[in-house]
């Protein structure tokens, strides 16, 4: 049977000396009197300055329990309330100790002491610094002459609890499952890559960083990780979204950190930006790639000093928000290029997760399906299913490398949502997966709105481009090439109303065409200066 070792610290109240003390319950002592736990030997800790007590003390030991050997450490403490100090003394002395855990239980004894050295007992022993159990002793009922008490003994190895245990890792699974929306994913790395989020996002509050493919799911991501985080209580204050792809010219800055009133022609009143907004929050700015080098530097101070300079203002404003950024771009490559600052980078990518496209997560495809269905339901009130041949042939070509998924999972959420909308009574046909089967084969052909698609990608980025229904791509295609072509705002307009202004009594081409553009997040000295760089 192994000896029992109790580590102890010598209580200078509680352990008093004196003549009277045997009429007095002391924990040290007394905890060797007890017929059912012997102790073969007690480790004693105590400071310089109580060695007379000490000896007393160590005395009565041997004389209430003589099977007992007992040893004595003294440690230099100035402070015992110094967390510190009691801390790194602690520490070395655990260090220090020839531990035999194959021979020995070790017994840490935290009724004594400071309730600092209590708390640093405890601390050494759930880290297994000390590889043993707290035992606590209490006085007995009638403080005089009632006997040594009572003691109890704690294990601090949790996997022996079965209630914490199974209460711990069902905790976990819903964390994991909040970050999937509830979709119970099935793709192993995707699955891993979650795990390790959820890990992060509860433990750090420094940047996260998400990268992958436009649509892949960063938004919604960074969303439920700020969900995650306020419901453990690690945030009070907004989510607060940008997609900086939007954010052009002078307005970008107001946007972010505010203006104060009179910054400039129009700032009639104050604006707060939304890195105030965000304070205690969380600030996720999308395609943060997209920021000009003014912001970029404003932002790294943000980042780590806390403070910044709205527009116009000589007074700094504070703000503690957590940032998660997401790109589609390579920021390595842009660092390179001069688009972007090495030291920002260096400060956001801590924590860097790349989110895979759907054409990487086939396992997945069913589950998802399943969510998009029960998103469709929710927000119309009405349930829409698929026959067993519609589904499976959806599911066989949405597996195919025909389908390339160019967007992701909006290209997925909308083929649902077509077919959904479709579907005579309720019911998801295989005429009805036919058909969509064939709008996104002529989709994604090679060449299929080449023309459009390429005026869009020289003047609105990706992501922003994404966000757009069809109808509005084309319009907002023609409208670009136009205005490429143009000597002026004016002369654009012209070209674009050239019909509806003749039934006008007055016109404002120039007018009409500035507000369709803001619209997008465009303005046009922004095309103007994306026309020279191309």
């Amino acid at each position: 049977m192994a000896h029992n070792v109790v580590l102890g610290v010598l209580g200078s109240t509680l352990d008093r000396g004196g003549q009277d003390r045997w009429s007095q319950w002391r924990p040290s002592v007394d905890l060797c009197r007890h017929e059912d736990l012997l102790i073969h030997r007690f480790e004693l800790i105590s400071q310089a300055r109580f060695r007379r007590l000490a000896d007393e003390v160590m005395g009565d030991i041997r004389t209430v329990s003589p099977e007992t050997e007992v040893r004595l450490h003294e440690l230099a403490l100035d402070d015992p309330w110094d967390f510190e100090e009691v801390y790194g003394a602690l520490h070395d002395f655990a260090r220090a100790y020839p531990f035999r855990p194959d021979e020995e239980d070790y017994l840490v004894h935290v009724t004594t002491g400071t309730h600092v050295v209590q708390i640093c007992l405890f601390l050494l022993t759930e880290s297994r610094d000390i590889p043993g159990r707290l035992i606590q002793a209490s006085p007995p009922r009638r403080r005089s002459g009632g006997g040594p008490g009572t003691c109890a003994i704690i294990d601090l190895d949790l996997s022996k609890y079965d209630r914490l245990a199974s209460r711990f890792h069902r905790a976990q699974r819903e964390g994991l499952s909040y970050l999937k929306s509830g979709i119970d994913t099935r793709n192993a790395a995707f699955n891993a890559l979650v795990e390790r989020i959820e890990r992060v996002a509860i433990a750090s509050t420094a940047p996260l960083l998400f990268t992958g493919p436009t649509g892949a799911g960063k938004s919604q991501l960074a969303r439920r990780v700020y969900d995650l985080k306020r419901t453990r209580r690690q945030v009070e204050g907004a989510f607060v979204e940008v997609n900086c792809a939007t954010l052009r010219g002078d307005a970008a800055m107001s946007a972010l950190f505010g203006h104060v009133r009179g910054a400039f022609t129009g700032a009639i009143q104050a604006r707060p930006g939304l890195l105030r907004a965000a304070d205690r929050g969380v600030l996720f700015l999308d395609e943060v790639g997209e920021l000009g080098a003014d912001e970029q530097a404003m932002l790294l101070r943000a980042l780590e000093e806390k403070v910044f300079l709205p527009v116009g203002s000589d007074r700094e404003v504070r703000s503690d928000f957590q940032l998660i950024a997401g790109t589609n771009r390579d920021l390595g490559q842009a660092v390179t290029e001069g688009r972007f600052r090495d030291d920002l980078l260096a400060r956001i990518n801590l924590w860097t997760f790349r989110l895979p496209g759907l054409r990487e997560r086939r396992e997945d495809l069913e589950p998802n399906l399943d969510y998009e269905l029960d998103q469709w339901a929710a927000a119309h009130g009405t349930r829409v299913t698929f026959n067993k041949e519609a589904r499976a042939a959806f599911l066989r070509f949405a597996a195919s490398p025909a389908a390339t998924w160019s967007a992701n999972f909006r290209d997925f959420n909308a083929a649902v949502v077509r077919m959904a909308t479709l579907a005579p009574g309720g019911r998801i046909t295989l005429a009805v997966v036919e058909d969509e089967i064939a709008r996104l084969r002529a989709h994604w052909a090679p060449g299929a709105g080449d023309e459009a698609e390429g005026t869009l990608a020289r003047f609105v980025a990706p992501e922003r481009v994404a966000q757009l229904d069809r109808v509005d791509r084309a319009q907002l295609a023609e409208v670009l090439r136009v205005c490429a072509g143009a000597s002026s705002l004016s002369a654009a307009g012209r070209t674009l109303f050239s019909v509806s202004r003749q039934r006008r009594t007055t016109s404002n081409d120039a007018d009409r065409l500035r507000k369709y553009l803001a619209r997008f997040g465009l303005t046009w000295a922004g095309l103007m200066e994306r026309r020279r760089d191309a």
